[in-house]
Order: C-alpha cells, then sequence, then structure tokens
C-alpha cells in the first residue's frame, strides 16, 4: 500500500457522526385541519427530544402572512430540546416577530462552534429561502443548510443552483442538506446532482407524506463530499400523525474530512 493510499484509507476511518431531525410542521395546521401549535409542542417535547439531536431543522414554522409571525415559543420550544436557536440575530429571520426565515427555522447543540450564519433569497413567484450555517462539530468542519424548496421541479432547479453557486463560493467542508425538499420523485433528484449543484448530494429517500398513508419522500436528510448517512428512520405515532400533515425524518450523518476544491 502507497503512502497516499494508506493516508486515503485513514482519512475514511476517521469521522463523527451527526444526528439530525427534520419536520415540516404546517404552520401549526393539524392533519384534522385544526389549528392547534400545542399538538406539535407536545409531539416535538415528547417523540423528537427523546432521540437527543444535534440539529433540528422546521419548516413552515411561521405564519404565512406578513410579517410572518412566531407560532411556537421559541426559547421554550430550543430549552426543552436542549438545543440554541441558531437565528437569534435578527437578520437570520424574515421579521423581527418570526421564529425563521421563510418560515424555515434551525435549532442546534450548544456545543456546536458555529463559525458563520447566512439566509439566502430563492428564486420563485412563492417566497422561499434557504438558513445555512457553517460550524466545527466534534472538530470537524461542517456546513448546514436547511430549507423548503418548490414543488414544480424547474423552480427547485434555479433554486438549488443558487444554493450551489452559495456553497462553491465557500471554504470547502461537508455540507448537509436536510428539509421539506419536495422531491418526491424516487428514481430522479436531478436538483441534488452535481451537473446543477457542483456538488452530489445523496441519501436514502423515505416516505413522509402524507401521514394518512406516507406515500411520498418529500422530507430529505442528504450530504456530500466523503460524508455518508449512516442510518435513516421515520419516526410515527399517534401524537405525530395528529400534529402534521408530515411525519419527521431523522438521520445520522458520518462527517469526514473533506479535500479542497
Amino acid at each position: 500500500m502507497t503512502t497516499t493510499e494508506a493516508e486515503r484509507e485513514v482519512e475514511a476511518e476517521f469521522h463523527t457522526t451527526l444526528d439530525c431531525l427534520t419536520w415540516n410542521v404546517h404552520r401549526g395546521r393539524c392533519h384534522d385541519g385544526r389549528f392547534a401549535p400545542s399538538r406539535v409542542h407536545d409531539a416535538v417535547v415528547t417523540e423528537l427530544a427523546p432521540r437527543s439531536p444535534a440539529v433540528l431543522a422546521l419548516q413552515e414554522a411561521d405564519f404565512e402572512d406578513d410579517p410572518q409571525s412566531a407560532i411556537f415559543d421559541t426559547a421554550r420550544l430550543a430549552t426543552e430540546m436542549g438545543l440554541v436557536h441558531a437565528q437569534s440575530e435578527v437578520h437570520l429571520r424574515r421579521h423581527e416577530s418570526s421564529s425563521g426565515f421563510c418560515g424555515t427555522m434551525l435549532l442546534v447543540h450548544e456545543d456546536m462552534e458555529i463559525t458563520a450564519r447566512f439566509v439566502l433569497d430563492l428564486p420563485g413567484h412563492w417566497h422561499r429561502g434557504a438558513v445555512v450555517l457553517e460550524g466545527v462539530w466534534n472538530d470537524m468542519p461542517v456546513r448546514l443548510v436547511t430549507a423548503h424548496l418548490s414543488r414544480l421541479e424547474v423552480l427547485r432547479l434555479a433554486q438549488m443552483r443558487t444554493i450551489g453557486q452559495f456553497i462553491m463560493r465557500r471554504p470547502p467542508m461537508q455540507t448537509i442538506l436536510l428539509g421539506d425538499l419536495n422531491d418526491w420523485q424516487y428514481w430522479r433528484g436531478l436538483a441534488f446532482s452535481r451537473r446543477v449543484v457542483g456538488t452530489r448530494f445523496a441519501g436514502p429517500a423515505r416516505a413522509t407524506f402524507p401521514v394518512s398513508r406516507p406515500l411520498l419522500p418529500l422530507d430529505r436528510i442528504l450530504t456530500d463530499g466523503a460524508g455518508s448517512i449512516e442510518a435513516i428512520e421515520v419516526l410515527d405515532s399517534p401524537l405525530l400523525r395528529r400534529a402534521s400533515d408530515h411525519l419527521p425524518l431523522w438521520g445520522r450523518v458520518a462527517i469526514r474530512p473533506v479535500a479542497g476544491r
């Protein structure tokens, strides 16, 4: 074995893991049509908190109409999850009264050393946005990108191209993409390909929508670089099914060193 091969083998073995959760909480509108944010809160605390995730991404976490005010008690939610709201600064939210940016909210473990935070406006008639966080987890650099993408493929392609162009201008590090990515076609994933993004995002597809009979893998946890999704699971319970029209998705992501692009 050559020195280079040995270095690659050691590099492949050296990694840490990051447990992530993503959930579209449907603006507090339950599956039965009732507006009951307390159901979402109870489900998060009862069903998600025991998983002890280091990352929790929520979509549709704010009201739809301007100024897109918060639906949930963000501080209480973060405390009960044992996480920190990564968008405490006003410029990282749609409005000072919002919890997220275009409804997208990100909570992370307090041990994650955050080095940079951004929000990205994404193209499309319906205002969409992405939240980007760069940091260090267990001495490994990692980038988190969470978004709620369009249901139209042509717009998803444009939105992922925007995200990809941003990533290519940033320091090289493994990126985790998670959220309601609305790519229901198991066999395609064109929006996450190298041709569109500049890096290839990959990960298992699991059906999360609709809760009454999950058929479509709208919610995803993907990663690029040398990393991989070590485990993936759709969380399901009567409480979760009553709280939203999506089921939450849990994933364990392997984070490995990434060579400079």
